[in-house]
């Protein structure tokens, strides 16, 4: 679901950020300013095996010419942005590239079994950096919550993920071929994130790269952190006041999803510590909180945490502090503690 409005929206996100700007102004420009420089973007698969353009597996895979596929690949992303914040920059870019690779290599298989299958004569495919977006839909299916946000006619359920799905098949309708853009995508993140497999161990983004892209690109796509205080009033656009519906949509999902948690919870016996979850994340920094409230944490039992998890999420950016405090209220539960620390 649509998140934080505005640049704050892409918050630890640079890489989700540079996804957005790039690839999308290259295509305005494209298609409104240099249509004679189309033919440069094309993914041209019979150029590629014929005349060995080996270079047209770069540039046809990098840039949407149809506007349509760049809207919606570029919505995807930005939803999609959640697991950059999740793994760091670095994991996250990882696995855009190994999908990346891995992509290339089963759009060629996919065209030559269709061309031997069905006799057909397939000389080029959409172009844009489309194979890692629908890649990106196996963890997005894997690790979500799914949580349902309302029912149509008492039957059909409507979720947290609804939305996104329907995007993505926005996408995957919007040209002839791009169903086997789409198949060898899923199957590249499939295979990417597979525990078998391990292809993230040979395929990812050495450290030193990372470290320089840190210094020189991080600082350029960088956001501002978002304010915790909630905005009143409305926007003095139709956009604005849209995207502060969508904000105020997307807490009242994060509110279900915990209440879903914690019945689950008293189901198994135990129960998120409402009180140790919200009011020490939000009153942090003020210093009377925890005089005040110090009898009522003597009480508590202290849940033990799993140093591995309070790693990963130091790995995410956040300090050591609000991750114990996170997973201490969820129960040592890294999804809930992941969620509520990226919403505040």
């Amino acid at each position: 679901m649509f998140t934080s409005t505005g640049s704050s929206g892409l918050y630890k996100a640079p890489l989700s950020k540079g996804l957005l700007i790039i690839p999308s102004t290259l295509s305005l420009l494209l298609a409104l300013l240099f249509q004679h420089y189309q033919k440069f973007f094309t993914y041209n698969l019979q150029a590629v095996k014929e005349e060995f353009q080996i270079w047209r597996l770069v540039c046809g895979r990098t840039v949407c010419l149809d506007l349509k596929d760049t809207f919606c690949s570029s919505l995807l992303i930005y939803n999609f942005r959640i697991f950059e914040r999740r793994y760091g920059s670095r994991k996250f870019s990882s696995f855009l590239l190994g999908s990346w690779m891995l992509s290339v290599l089963f759009d060629l298989l996919l065209v030559e079994v269709v061309e031997c299958s069905f006799g057909l004569t397939i000389n080029s495919l959409p172009s844009g950096f489309l194979g890692p977006v629908f890649a990106l839909f196996v963890p997005f299916y894997c690790s979500i919550p799914r949580v349902q946000v309302t029912q149509i006619l008492g039957q059909f359920s409507i979720t947290n993920k609804t939305l996104v799905y329907i995007l993505g098949l926005q996408l995957l309708t919007s040209g002839s071929y791009i169903w086997i853009v789409a198949l060898s995508g899923l199957i590249s993140g499939m295979c990417y994130s597979s525990s078998v497999l391990k292809v993230y161990h040979v395929l990812c983004v050495p450290s030193g790269v990372a470290r320089i892209f840190a210094w020189t690109l991080e600082p350029i796509f960088s956001s501002v952190e978002p304010s915790s205080e909630i905005r009143v009033g409305m926007g003095a656009t139709v956009d604005i006041q849209r995207q502060q519906r969508m904000e105020l949509l997307d807490r009242q999902i994060l509110m279900s999803q915990f209440a879903q948690m914690r019945r689950q919870r008293q189901q198994q016996g135990g129960m998120i510590n409402w009180n140790r979850l919200f009011p020490p994340l939000r009153h942090r920094h003020n210093a009377n909180y925890q005089d005040n409230h110090q009898t009522e944490h003597e009480v508590l039992p202290q849940a033990e945490v799993s140093e591995e998890q309070v790693a990963r999420l130091m790995e995410m950016g956040f300090s050591r502090v609000d991750a114990l405090e996170a997973l201490r209220a969820s129960n040592n539960d890294l999804n809930v503690a992941t969620n509520f620390l990226l919403q505040h």
